[in-house]
């Protein structure tokens, strides 16, 4: 059937060689019965939206082409239901790690699988230019996954980058800057004046508790003698500082801050020197075009980002060429290639750090608010200087056991250095052969290589390497090479249609490590390894990672309407022993377009109906080791001149990789000529052998006392749905709305090998119950009698008569925390999760928003615990410490201050869970685009200017609370993720 049809746009999609135009039409001018098919993304090429079986979600670049972000990563974060992020740090271009429908394994990744341009990407995600991306697909089930095997247990991520378009040749160029602040504020602490009499009281109900017949005023004496300084008789002072013009044994006195008491200085914000405003700039530049025969398209780009923190900063340099070409009318080569440059200071990793001294998020927030990160003249108070006119930083030692005595971290923050460089290739090529009107061969190669360089000092004058200052170079490169060779016959039987799919791939991945440590600096001002005298650590090794797949795929459907899919793919993966190295994963998939039958067909309020289900094998074998069969041993531990040798990991030979079963039943549905498009599915995960580190006893001699095995079965299963709607569509209005939810449940269905359970922090796994479960101390509350922390008893010490267990309103529990009863509390899986967006456009001007959103699940707020010592020595405390019990019968959740109680009252238990609700503001852009008719004049084809936003806004349950840093649920001291506001303009020629 012949029509003529008005063609409005053209959009072009990308994937190994294939190159595939969709165009839509001006709604106006096409009969009724007219409808342009959608081409999506898949495994291994492409496919008509229509006629998927999988759950594939697609977002285009225009969803994040405004967005001022440095890693794509970031544009997952709200895209699709089932996706799950922890958001990255604040530290410039980190990425989000992501999970896609739960918790693919326990003791390896949960990480999808990242594929750019048909081959397996390995490299950061920081990288790719987004602004290269011409869109990524999120594929969730085995339908859309198997066909990557042993590799696709945690879902797949595929990217495709930009190619050029036929005809006129189009030059754009790109420009934003803005500024880079905090976006999750800081919990509130007491102040200066509200600190001492807090501490002081403290000290006297501790001194009164423990010595009753003393008397009140004895222990307020003692309080207040050993507060600051303490004497010969009390013994020593707690805080050591006095920051008040006033006897220190006066400070306080039954409670009450001296009122003569006037601050010798001012200077006690340890936050204020290291956090400031950061700026972000970015310059992008790109040329593409065509002829009949050959496309291209190229880019550069420039990103400099320095944090909120200082000495953080991310600075980024890519460049890019991609060439198509129709050589033959029967040969398609293309190639592509990228070069990246980048470099930047790294601040201090507060997850692996949490309790370092050199963590500048935990000691700005806990450092009492009594002591000044500067020293001072002790008789005029006014802050030193040395003979060059530097500020002199106070070393600490007059502070309390909690206030890091000696250390001083913003010093050690100025002076450390901690550098990175990093230096990629990522290149593709394609030959697409065209044996006849249904047979095509193709091949795709890929070669990535990632030399990373990292430098660190450790300053001589304080801290971890003083006196003799350190060095540190590490240097590793990473190379991954992928070769696939696909066949693809594709032919139409009448209404019947059928698509096959034979493919070999080879991947292979290597790695190579070198790191010297070195001690006692020589020279000032340099940190090249020549100049330090002692090398501690030289050492250096090679990885090498093969896996080789063969896979297949049958795709038929009959006039649109009934869809069938099948593939398999056999991996052979070199972690493994030879006898378990190979397996089979596949899976199989059906749908029924209902819209294409008769009784839709004409249906003008259905314009789509589709059911789909599937069930599929996939696997995981990307362990933290990879010769997890083989049990290896140490070198370099060495005595003198005599060599050593440890045994380094105990191995299970019979280890194989975690396989995923998983069924999928969705429908797909759109209303209204599409006005109103979405999705309902339900999934469900049962992942099976997986892999725990099984404990061992101590007598074993095994290291970390574990051995890896796969013991267990879990499940992971849960519905998504997803909207979208153009509420309003005039020609110069259009309002669309969108929005996704997801729930998930996740519980551990067996342990094998005599295993009962694994405790492992705050959480406990055993059959029945979520990796994530919570097992802790249970808190029951405060005793409004006396203040004392209380805990639900342990049925071992239920019926004793101790004086720590009592009986409150009808309870047993116990005042000391290590006969407290532990149980499940509650889970960090949330019940609900998603996003939900709006875009506005009038006219020339365009408005977008998007919210991310968790309802349910808790959180483990270590960080919170830390500011609710009962007895800090130096620390800084939480406001709402102020809601302490300070009378009988007084009803609150906050224990009396005392120094006899407080081990019981800090001690980690449920008390510390909080809800772990949030919606956030997650980014916002808003532009305005210049009329065409305006331009014409300049010679420009296109000018939009616009400001865009990231993590504006966001409430919790809790000021600094950070639910979404980790998926387990547990705090850590970390840089917070950064707000990033910008103002640009992009324009065209």
């Amino acid at each position: 059937m012949k029509m003529k049809l008005i063609l409005s746009t053209a959009v072009l999609f990308f994937v190994g060689g294939h190159m595939v135009e969709a165009q839509k039409a001006k709604r106006d001018t096409i009969p009724q019965d007219t409808k342009i098919d959608e081409i999506v993304v898949v495994a291994y090429g492409s496919q008509k939206r229509e006629t998927m079986v999988g759950s594939n979600t697609e977002v285009k670049a225009k969803q994040f082409a405004d967005r001022p972000i440095t890693s794509i990563g970031q544009a997952l974060d709200g895209a699709s239901a089932g996706v799950k992020v922890s958001t990255g740090t604040g530290q410039p271009g980190s990425s989000p790690s992501i999970q896609i429908r739960g918790i693919g394994s326990y003791g390896i990744t949960t990480n999808p699988l990242y594929v750019v341009d048909g081959t397996i990407y390995t490299g950061s995600l920081a990288a790719i230019n987004p602004n290269d991306i011409a869109s990524f697909n999120i594929l969730k089930d085995a339908a859309s996954t198997s066909l990557y095997g042993s590799a696709a247990a945690n879902g797949v991520v595929l990217i495709t980058t930009k190619s050029g378009k036929k005809g006129k040749d189009s030059f754009n160029f790109s420009m934003s800057t803005g500024a880079v602040g905090r976006s999750i504020p800081e919990y509130d602490r007491v102040n200066v004046y509200q600190y001492y009499p807090l501490i002081w009281e403290s000290l006297r109900n501790g001194r009164f508790a423990s010595n009753p017949s003393l008397g009140l005023a004895a222990a307020n004496n003692y309080a207040s003698i050993v507060l600051v300084t303490g004497n010969t008789a009390f013994g020593p002072g707690v805080l050591k500082t006095n920051v008040f013009d006033v006897d220190p044994h006066q400070l306080v006195i039954d409670g009450v801050l001296n009122p003569n008491a006037k601050l010798k200085y001012t200077d006690l914000d340890w936050q204020k020197p290291l956090m400031n405003t950061g700026f972000r700039q970015n310059y992008e530049l790109n040329y593409s075009g065509g002829s009949n025969t050959t496309t291209y398209f190229s880019s550069v780009g420039y990103t400099n980002e320095t944090g909120y923190l200082i000495k953080s900063d991310f600075e980024r340099f890519t460049a890019r060429l991609k060439v198509d070409s129709q050589v033959k009318s029967w040969l398609k080569l293309g190639t592509s290639i990228s070069g990246v440059s980048s470099n930047g200071n790294n601040s201090v990793e507060g997850v692996d750090n949490n309790s370092a001294y050199i963590n500048p998020y935990r000691w700005t927030r806990t450092m009492g608010p009594i002591y000044s990160p500067y020293a001072h003249d002790p008789n005029t108070f006014a802050t030193l200087y040395d003979a060059a006119g530097n500020i002199v930083y106070d070393a600490g030692s007059a502070r309390g056991a909690d206030a890091a005595a000696g250390r001083n971290v913003i010093q050690e923050t100025l002076l450390n250095k901690d550098l990175s460089k990093n230096y990629y290739i990522i290149s593709r090529a394609y030959a697409e052969i065209k044996v006849d009107p249904y047979l095509t061969l193709s091949t795709n190669a890929g070669y990535d290589i990632r030399n990373n360089r990292r430098s660190t000092y450790g300053n001589k004058i304080i801290g971890d390497a003083a006196p003799g200052g350190s060095a540190e170079k590490y240097s590793f490169t990473e190379q991954t090479f992928t070769w696939n060779q696909l066949l693809n016959y594709k032919r139409k039987f009448g209404d019947h249609n059928f698509e096959f799919l034979l493919g070999h791939e080879n991947y292979k991945f290597m790695y190579e490590y070198l790191y010297g440590y070195k001690k006692g600096q020589i020279v000032d001002d340099n940190d090249e390894l020549v100049n330090f005298v002692t090398p501690s650590t030289l050492t250096s090794r090679t990885d090498n990672y093969r896996k080789e797949g063969v896979f297949s795929r049958l795709n038929y459907d009959y006039k649109s309407k009934y869809l069938l899919s099948g593939s398999i793919r056999w991996d052979g993966s070199s972690r493994f022993a030879k006898d378990v190295r190979w397996d089979s994963f596949w899976s199989i998939g059906a749908g029924w377009r209902l819209k294409g039958e008769e009784f839709l067909s004409n249906s003008n309020l259905i314009s789509e109906l589709k059911l789909r289900g599937s069930y599929g094998e996939v696997g995981n074998d990307r362990t933290d080791s990879y010769y997890m069969y083989k049990s290896t041993y140490t070198l370099g531990y060495n005595n003198a001149q005599e060599p050593g040798i440890l045994f380094g990991f105990l191995a299970d030979p019979s280890i194989t990789w975690e396989a995923n079963k998983q069924t999928d039943v969705g429908v797909d549905f759109g209303f209204l000529n599409n006005r109103i498009t979405g999705s309902v599915e339900y999934y469900n995960r049962v992942t099976e052998d997986l892999i725990f580190p099984v404990p061992l006893p101590v007598s074993a001699g095994v290291p970390d006392n574990t051995i890896s095995r796969n013991v267990g079965t879990m499940y992971n299963r849960g519905f998504e749905f997803s909207i979208n709607a153009d509420v309003i569509k005039t020609q110069n209005f259009v309002w669309n709305i969108n929005a996704n939810a997801s729930t998930l449940k996740n519980q551990i269905t067996e342990l094998s090998n005599g295993i009962t359970e694994i405790i492992n922090g705050t959480k406990k796994i055993s059959v029945g119950h979520s990796v994530y479960d919570y097992w802790l101390r249970q808190w029951y509350g405060v005793d409004p009698a006396d203040g004392s922390p209380l805990f639900l008893v342990a049925d071992a010490y239920a019926n004793t008569t101790a004086a720590d267990i009592r009986t409150v309103n009808g309870e047993k529990v116990t005042t000391n925390f290590n006969k407290a009863k532990y149980d499940y509390s509650g889970t960090a899986i949330p019940d609900l999760f998603g996003s939900f967006g709006t875009t506005i456009s009038y006219k020339q001007w365009s408005l977008s928003a998007m919210f991310t959103y968790q309802l349910g699940g808790k959180t483990y707020d270590s960080n919170y615990a830390a500011l609710m010592s009962s007895y800090s020595q130096g620390g800084a405390l939480s406001t709402d410490i102020l809601d302490r019990w300070t009378t009988p019968g007084q009803i609150t959740d906050v224990p009396a201050l005392s120094t006899s109680t407080y081990t019981s009252s800090n001690a980690a238990s449920s008390r510390w869970l909080v809800s772990s609700d949030f919606l956030t503001f997650r980014q916002a852009t808003l532009s305005y685009s210049f009329s065409p008719e305006t331009l014409s004049q300049l010679g420009v084809s296109g000018l939009r200017i616009l400001v865009s936003g990231e993590n504006l806004w966001s409430k919790t349950a809790r000021k600094g609370l950070e639910p979404a840093q980790a998926f387990n649920g547990t705090a850590s001291n970390r840089y917070t993720p950064a707000r990033v506001v910008t103002i640009g303009f992009n324009v065209s020629f």
